[in-house]
This record gives C-alpha cells, structure tokens and sequence, in this order.
C-alpha cells in the first residue's frame, strides 16, 4: 500500500489533507499574512489564569475575537486590563487548532482615546469612593511646622529643585527623598512602595519618619498622569498614617490621589509653600507676642504703684498721732489723782463729830484708814495696771505707724536744714541743702531743679466716735 492519500473520488484528482495538515496550513497562512496587526476593542471575559496568562476576547458592534497575553509579557503592559476598557492591542494573529479557531497574540496594549481614560476614571473614581477611600471624615491635619519632610518624586526633574528652593526661602527644614519613576510601566507600584515605606519607618531609627509626605509630579496628559489614578497608589495614600499632600500636575489636572490625599496643592511649589509657614513671620508674629507681654507687664506695674501711693496718702500722721496719746495718757494721770483725794475727803467726812472715846476711835480710825488705803491702793493698782496696758497697746500701735517702718518699705524722709521734716515741695527752693533718710541711713543733698506743682496730700479724715471726750480713744 502506498503511503498518500488512498481514498479518492472517482475522476477527482484533489488530495485529501488530515485534519492536522490543514490547521498547520491554515496557522501558517494566517500568522504569515497578520504577523503584526493592531486591533481596537472592547475588552471583555477578562482573567487571569493561575499561571499568570491572561485571556479575553475583543469585541466591537459586529465582532468578537480571542485575545491572550502570555504571562511574559502581562508584566510589562503599561495598563491593568479590565472588562469595559477599550484598548488598541498590538500583537499577531494565530490559530489554535484544539479549538479551530483564531485568536490574538497580544504584545502591547494601550487605551483607546480619552474618552476611554475618562470612563475608566470614572468608574475607578465611584468604586473607591464607595470604599470610603475620598471620606473628608478620614482627612488629618497637616503639621504647622515639621521636622522631617518625605518626597515622592523623580529625582532628576525640576520638580524636586522646585519644591526644595521653596522650603529653603520659607523655612529650611531636613528633606528625605524617595526617587520613583512618575509615568510609564511599573511607576505606580514604586510610588505606593515610596508612601508604604515611609510610614514603616521607626520614630527612633536610623532614618528619621517624616512628619510629612509630598508626592509631586509635574504637568502632563492624562495618560502621564495615569499611574496616579491606579488604585494602587490611590489606597496607599488613603491608607498613610502620615499626613499627606498630593502635587500632581498643574492646577487644572486632577487625578485620584488628590481625592485620597489629605490636601491637595495645585502646584509643587504651592504644595512647599503648605508644607511650612514663612520664618519672617513668625520671627515678626513671636516680636509682636514680646511686646505686648512687655506693655502689659508695664501697666500693671504701673497699676502697683498707684495703689501703694494711694494707700500711703491714707496713712494716719505719725507725730499727730504721738501727740494725742501722749495728751490723753496725762489727762487720765490728772484724773487718777484727782479720784484719790476726792475719795480720801469724801472718806473724812464720814467720820462722826462727836467721838466719845478718842483711843478707840483712834483706834478704828487708823484700821478704817488702812483699809481705805489698802482698797484705795489696790483699785489704784487696777486702774493703773490697765492704763498700763492701753499705753503699751497704744505704744504698739504708734511704733507700727512710725515713718521708720515706711522707711523699711523703701521710703524716705526729707528734712530741712533745720532738722524739720519737708512736707510740701513749695518749701524748697533751688540751692537748699537737705538731709535724706533712708532705712539704713543718711545722706546729704541740694535742690538743683525749679519747685514742681505737687498735689497736697488729702488730710486724713477725723474718725468720728460717739463718745463727747475730746480727747478720742486710743484704740
């Protein structure tokens, strides 16, 4: 028997193929006519297989075509494919001949139009959202002056040069940089990484942990921007114990970090200038707070001296003082005197006219008499054992009313050449010698300047009493 095809029609000469021979045909005619082919889809049936293939089918409004991307290169597309995303894929068309049908070998894949970009923000946006990732409840406070300040940018942009010669004019602070990619593959996972790693990072390690993390980048496209908007990074800044500000872009492009993020800055620089106040302001603000504490210190001390002036225009006059206790101390001397004879005569002229016996009225005489005497002698004694103690009381009183104890409070008494106390200043004139005396001693001086109005002092006002003695109480 002959190995070719032994079964043929009769009068027909086409050979007959196994089904192997033909797919092997077809993949060969196929792969050699769409070797490199981009496809613009709609990505759907999109997963992940365990051994890190993907599989999905592309589809538009009349057509639906396999597609794999081998596990190779899953990890070098710019993108995380999704269902919905309408892409360009870039790659080959083979067969697959266990299933007889045809599908895409895809290489690269990109999004297809802004329009799309836009659609998947939108919907990665409402998804986060409903996980409480955009909460203004889970905002923090930024720092009003921070030690240490962690950046997450490139290296070698402008924005780092940017951000650095802001805070150096506002206020210097120590800065840690963390270099990560900002755009194309692999960026977002070393921005979450850069946020991840700062806040790992102990209070007392080699490294210092920032107070502060700024993740900048400067302007683009959205799809430059897009590694921002990869829920990724978008979770890691939710997620930072630190509080953080985003500074993607310029001021009209917005991503999902922004949402994430504590605060966001419309520009780097503008994100420094939050980062830190201005030294010279607050250098100006504590100058201010110095002055003020100063004033208030000064009118209180000025308040003080009022009052002690005040209170010391209200003291009693020393000498007048002196001189009525002195006055009253020999009134009631006189009036003890006169008591003791008045009472002796009024004593005499009980004794009868007529004494029938003059021995015993002698005799009772001499013991009525010592024993008026001895009474006499004691209610002297009373009265002048309590006099006694109202002029020691008295003498208390006047020795802590002494101009000497105002001396020991840090006064001073002027006299006269004369040895006379000065009491107004009409009583100097320039050229007069006085003696000054202090608490611990004396010295000599001359007026030099003209006399100056001085307010005489108020003269104390007399205490009224309800007794009719002139004289008044010492006590």
């Amino acid at each position: 028997m002959s190995d070719a095809p032994s079964t043929r029609n009769s009068g027909d000469n086409v050979p007959v193929f196994s089904v192997t021979e033909v797919s092997g045909l077809v993949k060969s005619t196929v792969e050699g006519a769409f070797s490199h082919v981009r496809v613009r889809g709609e990505i759907s049936g999109f997963k992940r297989a365990a051994s890190g293939h993907l599989y999905f089918t592309l589809k538009d409004d009349s057509a639906v075509m396999d597609g794999v991307c081998w596990r190779g290169t899953a990890g070098r597309l710019a993108m995380n494919p999704e269902d919905g995303m309408e892409v360009v894929a870039t790659g080959r068309i083979t067969t697959y001949a266990g299933r007889s049908k045809y599908q895409m070998v895809v290489e690269t894949m990109e999004l297809a139009g802004e329009g799309a970009l836009l659609k998947l923000l939108e919907d990665r946006k409402k998804k986060l959202a409903a996980d409480g990732l955009f909460d203004e409840s889970q905002k923090q406070e930024i720092p009003h002056l921070p030690d240490v300040i962690g950046v997450v940018t490139s290296p070698t942009g402008s924005v780092i040069r940017d951000i650095l010669h802001r805070l150096s004019d506002r206020f210097p602070r120590h800065v840690l940089i963390w270099p990560v990619l900002v755009q194309g593959n692999g960026a977002e996972n070393q921005i979450a990484n850069a946020i991840n790693g700062f806040n790992m990072l102990g209070d007392n390690g080699p490294v210092p942990r920032p107070d502060l993390i700024i993740v900048a980048r400067g302007g683009g496209s959205l799809e430059d921007l897009w590694c921002f908007n990869e829920e990724l990074v978008v979770r890691a800044a939710a997620n930072s114990e630190i509080p953080l500000i985003s500074a993607v872009g310029h001021e009209t492009d917005w991503t999902l970090i922004d949402l994430a993020a504590d605060v966001r800055a419309p520009t780097p620089t503008a994100a420094a200038e939050m980062a830190v106040p201005v030294r010279m302001e607050i250098l100006a603000q504590v100058l201010d707070c110095e002055g003020r504490l100063i004033r208030g210190i000064r009118r209180t001390l000025d308040g003080a001296k009022r009052d002690v002036a005040a209170l010391a225009r209200g003291l009693p006059n020393l000498r007048r003082t002196l001189e009525d206790a002195a006055q009253r101390l020999d009134d009631w001397s006189e009036r003890l005197a006169n008591g003791l004879r008045t009472g002796l005569k009024q004593r005499r002229s009980k004794v009868p006219n007529r004494i029938p016996r003059p021995d015993r009225m002698v005799t009772d005489g001499k013991r009525n008499l010592a024993r008026e005497v001895q009474d006499l002698r004691r209610a002297a004694d009373r009265v002048v054992t309590r006099k006694r103690d109202r002029l020691i009381t008295a003498g208390k009183l006047l020795d802590s009313y002494s101009y000497e104890r105002v001396l020991d409070r840090g006064f001073a008494l002027v006299t006269g050449a004369d040895g006379a106390p000065i009491l107004s200043a009409t009583q100097l004139s320039p050229g007069d010698d006085v003696s000054i005396r202090l608490k611990d001693g004396e010295r000599g001086a001359r007026i030099t300047g003209g006399a100056a109005a001085v307010k005489p002092a108020r003269k104390p006002k007399k205490p009224t009493t309800g007794s009719d003695d002139p004289q008044g109480s010492l006590l």
